[in-house]
């Protein structure tokens, strides 16, 4: 069976309709009938990653919050107790600071959330990184860049593929 690709204009229109309804819940059971396609890695995304960085509640004084989900490529299905490692360039330390890591898991959703300093930029951009690096899945590194250097929040997404 073939799935077809999922769109903005799919999810958009899925809101719309869940909106219209008073429907609420996760959108996942609709989304996994899509066929999700795997994240790929962005190109820097890997710049200063510290494998086996710690599981922590927060990276430094906060104040800023990481966010996103973890999603298994194809039938949409949260994941649960999946590692997401974070660092930035941030107003307590630079991305290749070993203070400036940290890790967190998934909650029972595939949500995670992760407050750490304020992003600031680095090489003209803010931009955060993330790592899904545990075994089960293939391996993904994303660099997201803010819409603006004042954003107190980042959110980004992963699709999985098993390995």
């Amino acid at each position: 069976m073939t799935y077809p690709a999922t769109t903005r204009r799919t999810l958009l229109r899925f809101a719309g309709a869940a909106a219209a309804t008073g429907m609420s819940g996760p959108l996942w059971p609709a989304l996994a009938q899509q066929g999700l396609a795997p994240t790929a890695s962005m190109r820097g995304g890997a710049n200063n990653y510290r494998p086996g960085a710690p599981v922590v509640d927060r990276i430094g004084g906060g104040g800023f919050w990481m966010t996103g989900t973890v999603r298994r490529a194809g039938d949409g299905a949260p994941l649960a107790g999946q590692r997401i490692q974070i660092w930035a360039h941030t107003t307590e330390g630079q991305e290749r600071d070993p203070h400036s890591h940290g890790a967190t898991l998934t909650d029972a959703g595939g949500v995670f959330r992760l407050e750490m300093p304020q992003i600031i930029p680095a090489f003209g951009q803010a931009h955060g990184h993330l790592a899904y690096d545990s075994p089960g899945f293939q391996t993904v590194f994303l660099r997201p860049v803010l819409g603006r250097a004042s954003d107190t929040s980042l959110t980004a997404d992963f699709v999985l593929q098993p390995v």
